[in-house]
């Protein structure tokens, strides 16, 4: 599904059209937005409807959900980018809802009856949609939220093996028999300095603190940015001579001689290494699962928001046709207009023409209209029938 594919659903008064047929009413629905996107039915079934107050309410927790599923999904969207490094081919590969491409899904959408009753208030649906919402929302960060700390364990562990060495491990390079060990008076510090400073360092050890062992400088390693060297102080003198080397920009590292600790090392690159791969596979049909329920959610929600502001713009008794429009960022707006254009009269005193025959809007009979019919309320701009524009990321 290409980037720039857009979808508006649309849903009009039968009795505005010729026939009461419903394939010739979208037949005419298509033939206004021309060449601008490609009509098919949107099929919403008839739902338990309450008081009008409750209504409102509803249309009000629809348009919060609304925007709720999109975050999820774009959430959902940016993981499945980010485990599989940014490619957006592969990343598109897994956007699937019941194993077939959104966009199949979409334009053949039908209300899941077994697993939304149809027959139930329309608040418990809406209260069910939202928990399922949030446990997909919760199981997806949480398994992302995994791989991504045992990737970045992994990381870390790689760094240790092929870093320079200032940041990688020196338990492979450092010979234990040039340490001094188990002496109550001295001990042997290792320092990384960068290897334009090599000279500076061998002329001015000895004096930057006292009781440095004179002549203990041992060149221990070398790679293209840094030399490693051995220095053997006194231990009441450690710390200052540590902290003079901090300020010559030469860095101290930490180093303990642990028996079999190049094994040790060994062995847990592989663990991390296997574990790494096992959580990112986990992630991967996780996120490809969470994109399917949190996509199918939202198909079901957009039902529901074009049925209650239905019922509050239309009236009863309830004679509707819904439809999906498929068309592109570019083709919307010329849909959006010839829309306007055939249809702005159903907005009564809000909607309007000037003397060249395009559309106008009342503000005062336009807030007057949107308070009568509980409409307007989560930001989307006033038309006057029933139009909501989704775009998958």
């Amino acid at each position: 599904m290409p980037p720039s594919t857009k979808y508006a659903l649309v849903s009009l008064p039968r009795r505005i059209f010729d026939s009461n047929d419903q394939d010739e009413a979208l037949a005419s629905l298509s033939a206004t937005i021309s060449e601008n996107g490609t009509v098919v039915p949107f099929a919403i079934p008839d739902f338990k409807i309450g008081t009008l107050d409750a209504l409102v309410q509803q249309a009000d927790d629809l348009a919060k959900l609304d925007a709720a599923c999109k975050g999820v999904v774009s959430k959902v969207a940016e993981s499945l980018r980010a485990i599989l490094d940014g490619d957006e081919d592969k990343a598109e590969q897994q956007k699937m809802v019941n194993d077939k491409p959104t966009d199949h899904y979409i334009r053949n959408f039908t209300w899941n009856k077994i697993r939304y009753r149809a027959d139930r208030p329309i608040g418990e649906l809406i209260d069910n949609l939202q928990k399922e919402l949030q446990n997909v929302d919760n199981d997806v960060k949480a398994k992302f939220n995994q791989y991504n700390g045992v990737k970045s364990n992994l990381v870390a562990l790689q760094r240790k093996q092929t870093g320079n060495l200032s940041t990688k491990s020196l338990t492979p390079i450092v010979d234990p028999a040039i340490l001094v060990q188990d002496s109550e008076y001295l001990e042997t510090h290792l320092i990384v300095v960068p290897t334009n400073a090599r000279k500076d360092f061998l002329r001015s050890y000895e004096t930057l603190a006292p009781m440095v062992v004179p002549r203990s400088s041992v060149q221990v390693a070398q790679d293209d940015e840094f030399t490693l060297f051995a220095v053997t102080t006194f231990k009441k003198h450690s710390a200052e001579f540590l902290h003079k080397c901090r300020e010559q920009k030469w860095t101290p590292r930490q180093y303990k001689y642990v028996e079999g600790g190049v094994e040790e090392e060994r062995r847990e690159l592989e663990r991390v290494t296997k574990e790494e791969r096992k959580v990112w596979g986990e992630a991967l049909r996780l996120g490809r699962t969470g994109w399917s329920e949190s996509v199918m959610i939202w198909a079901h929600v957009l039902a529901l928001r074009v049925f209650v502001e239905t019922v509050l713009r239309y009236g009863l008794p309830l004679e509707f046709v819904s439809a999906l429009i498929k068309t592109s960022e570019k083709q919307a707006k010329k849909a959006k207009a010839a829309l306007d254009s055939a249809y702005s009269y159903l907005g009564g005193n809000a909607m309007g023409r000037d003397k060249r025959g395009r559309v106008t809007k009342d503000d005062a009979a336009l807030t007057s209209e949107m308070a009568a019919a509980g409409l307007g309320g989560d930001g989307n701009e006033y038309t006057a029938y029933v139009y909501y524009e989704v775009e998958f990321p």
